[in-house]
């Protein structure tokens, strides 16, 4: 009988992860890890998340899986480019997972140039940096998988989240035209958005407002990251080859309410 998880399987590949030290990124990290593949492990590069990252690869390294920690500051001019250059002279980037981003939630009516500029920074100029170095390589090889994590921010905007919500809509319009552009040279290009995911970030939130927002989502509960897991799993192999230009949401269906 043929090995019904076979097209899952990642032997061979290599995937850089952006933002992997922790929570999402670290589950999908992880996954794709258990899957086969050689894992890139991005973090912003300060002394606790180089210690986070150090932690991911030591992880899969006790699974006897491959990776390595890259630190890159994605405020900085021309951050994703050396990143990427970085990267590909460990291993050639097969799977791109983009993951890093940084939300600053405040009014509309007080967001500072400082504010919008390091959102911009983190969340579309360095995404766009990545993108422009690894896809096209990838195109030549005739493989590749591209996963960017959005939000349900990008189609129902919260008040406070102006900046961040808008960088989501804006990498889901560019997901759009990369699936168009490369979906011929075997490269798929899809969008993972995550609903309420229960993270470091959101946390001090989470505790006063969990309650209350979970009964609004259909499955009962907040996500966890390892809820992504799955669905990038998918998304960057041969089972997931015939998705392109997709945007699935994993949200317990609070979208569809």
């Amino acid at each position: 009988m043929p090995d019904p998880f076979a097209t899952f399987r990642l032997t061979g590949r290599c995937a850089l992860v952006t933002g992997a030290r922790r929570e999402i990124g670290r589950a999908i990290a992880l996954g794709l890890a258990g899957a086969g593949a050689r894992l890139a492990i991005h973090h912003a590069g300060t002394a606790e998340e180089a210690s986070d990252a150090a932690a991911v690869v030591r992880e899969i390294q006790a699974i006897g899986g491959e990776a390595a920690a890259f630190g890159q500051d994605f405020t900085q001019d021309d951050s994703g480019h050396h990143l990427a250059a970085a990267v590909t002279a460990w291993a050639p980037v097969d799977i791109l997972v983009l993951n890093a981003s940084i939300e600053l939630p405040e009014d509309f009516r007080a967001i500072t140039r400082e504010h919008f500029d390091r959102q911009i920074a983190v969340n579309l100029r360095t995404t766009m940096e990545l993108l422009q170095t690894l896809v096209p390589k990838m195109a030549e090889r005739g493989w590749g998988r591209v996963v960017t994590i959005g939000s349900v921010q990008q189609e129902r905007p919260h008040p406070a989240m102006f900046v961040y919500a808008g960088t989501k809509a804006a990498q889901l319009n560019w997901t759009l035209s990369l699936a168009r552009q490369f979906g011929g040279q075997g490269v798929t290009v899809n969008n993972l958005a995550p609903g309420a995911i229960l993270t470091a970030r959101n946390r001090e939130q989470m505790a006063t407002e969990g309650e209350a927002l979970a009964q609004r989502i259909p499955a009962g509960r907040l996500g966890r990251p390892d809820d992504l897991t799955g669905a990038a799993m998918l998304l960057c192999s041969d089972a997931g080859s015939y998705i392109n230009g997709a945007n699935l949401f994993v949200d317990g269906g609070r979208t569809a309410v």
